[in-house]
């Protein structure tokens, strides 16, 4: 069966039966855990509780191949689950050996690979593909964007349709995307809020983008819209000054620094588009970028991008992913603590201070 993205697999999971070997893979947690609940509930056949033995990522083979092999304790006509979670060690180890499998899998279970990466070249792809299920559980990413930037129009309209079908209220196409501008395109904490905003509209009821400011903003967010500019303004010592706020008040690192990321991604892509405009002698056009780049186009928000392209300048501005690839890696490292985490953000703010002209 073709490989589907987890959100058109939970929007018709009866279109995308499960198979005897399935595959998540991606690295939105939110997703993932959606996306196995239905897959368990599918693979149940309608009883109320089903056989799921959990392997770890340094399990031997012989141990899954056992399991597989196994009948059910339970009888029915539901199947035995064998998952294996953080596979991606397991895959590498066990790739013929799976391929095999995969040609000829055990009526009686399903195996569910859970992985963060998952080459659509190789041949366990290819066969999977084929014969079994694969779900996408990545955030969407825009397929004209070479970068892979978050989709935004297609998270905004799987916001609006969950909205409606989980949370019971009406997200129209403002709320929706001034709450994807807010939160950045993290699907679990989009889930949070819509819950949030639940709480304060009846059944049914609509949401406005204004009530999406006011309730989901917050004091939180509003210091981490404050860090985001005064960092991207070259103020260091003020977007420090957030960050111990956000720390303080109990915001891990890891995910502060994903909304930083994905701010400072766009920046990043509004410096592509400038530099591919000059190359064209097309001249450059800032806001014109930074609108193509995300920004929008409405308020103040075109022109502050501009004067932080401005002071971030073409030269420090076309480093900016490799910067953040260089702090993802040591907040997932070295610099994994929370303790260690705040000084590979703060070295981040550093190198766009605008006493840095490097």
């Amino acid at each position: 069966m073709p490989t589907v993205h987890a959100f058109d697999y939970l929007a018709a999971p009866d279109k995308h039966p499960a198979s005897g070997v399935n595959v998540l893979f991606g690295d939105d947690a939110f997703l993932r855990a959606l996306t196995l609940a239905e897959l368990r509930s599918q693979l149940a056949a309608g009883r109320d509780e089903v056989q799921l033995t959990t392997f770890g990522p340094t399990t031997a083979w012989r141990d899954v191949a056992d399991e597989l092999a196994t009948s059910s304790l339970f009888g029915g006509g539901g199947k035995r689950l064998v998952m294996l979670e953080d596979a991606d060690d397991f895959v590498s180890a066990h790739r013929e050996r799976l391929e095999d499998y995969v040609a000829k899998p055990k009526s009686a279970s399903a195996l569910i690979l859970c992985v963060d990466t998952w080459a659509a070249n190789t041949r366990l792809y290819k066969a999977v593909d084929a014969s079994g299920q694969q779900v996408n559980c990545n955030v969407p990413t825009n397929p004209r964007s070479k970068s892979k930037e978050p989709d935004v129009p297609k998270i905004a309209k799987w916001l609006i349709a969950w909205a409606k079908s989980q949370h019971k209220i009406a997200l129209d196409s403002a709320a929706a995307d001034e709450l994807v501008q807010i939160v950045g395109p993290h699907l679990g904490v989009l889930d949070q809020d819509l819950a949030k905003l639940a709480l304060y509209v009846p059944t049914g009821g609509k949401v406005t983008p204004a009530m999406v400011k006011e309730i989901v903003g917050g004091w939180r967010l509003r210091t981490a819209w404050q860090m985001l500019d005064d960092a991207a303004d070259g103020k260091a010592a003020a977007a420090i000054t957030e960050l111990d706020h956000l720390l303080k008040s109990g915001s891990e690192p890891q995910a502060i620094f994903g909304q930083i990321s994905w701010s400072l991604r766009r920046y990043a892509a509004a410096t592509r588009i400038v530099q591919a405009s000059v190359r064209a002698k097309r001249g450059a056009d800032l806001q014109a970028a930074a609108k193509e780049a995300g920004f929008r186009a409405f308020g103040d928000e075109l022109k502050k991008a501009e004067r932080h392209l401005r002071q971030l300048s073409s030269a420090r501005a076309g480093k900016l992913l490799t910067w953040l690839l260089e702090t993802d890696l040591a907040l997932k490292g070295s610099h994994s603590q929370k303790d260690r985490a705040r000084f590979a953000i703060e070295l981040l703010f550093l190198k766009l201070a605008e006493q840095v002209r490097k």
